[in-house]
């Protein structure tokens, strides 16, 4: 995590507390010409537009009184969308029971994608079951976790 994601999870905390949000990631990456800082948040029923604007509000005014990113950057504040990457603990348990995608950096036995019923994020490995087999995959070896969404 950067300093400028670790200064903003930090400045926003009060904002996302007040409004019993849940602060589920924060970006700062360059795309193309721009610079993007991405705030995602949730909560229970899910994000609204003036959900997304009393954070982004309270984040803007905190961003300048402090002032710590040098160069232009456009903020962003997000729901994370509902096939959000799983990225904590928390995340793993509310998706527990849920099918997901587990994508790999190297492949093993050939395969670099795997999906599965999410038993959960145990002892740093994301454990699922495919066809009532089990597997485990050391958090150090997945590009990404994330839900399938099946029409």
């Amino acid at each position: 995590m950067s300093r400028i994601e670790e200064l903003t999870r930090n400045l926003v905390a009060p904002a996302i507390e007040k409004n019993n949000f849940e602060l589920v990631d924060v970006e700062y990456k360059k795309e193309g010409n721009n610079w993007y800082l991405r705030v995602y948040i949730d909560k229970e029923g899910g994000v609204s537009l003036d959900d997304c604007q009393i954070i982004s509000e309270y984040l803007s005014e905190k961003l300048d009184e402090v002032d710590p990113i040098e160069n232009s950057y456009i903020l962003e504040v997000s729901s994370p969308g509902i096939d959000r990457p799983l990225k904590t603990q928390r995340d793993f348990d509310k998706f527990k029971g849920s099918l997901v995608e587990v994508s790999l950096y190297q492949p093993i036995d050939k395969k670099k994608k795997y999906e599965g019923e999410l038993v959960g994020l145990i002892n740093d490995k994301v454990v699922i079951t495919d066809n009532g087999e089990r597997k485990e995959f050391d958090i150090n070896d997945i590009s990404l976790v994330k839900p399938v969404i099946k029409f």
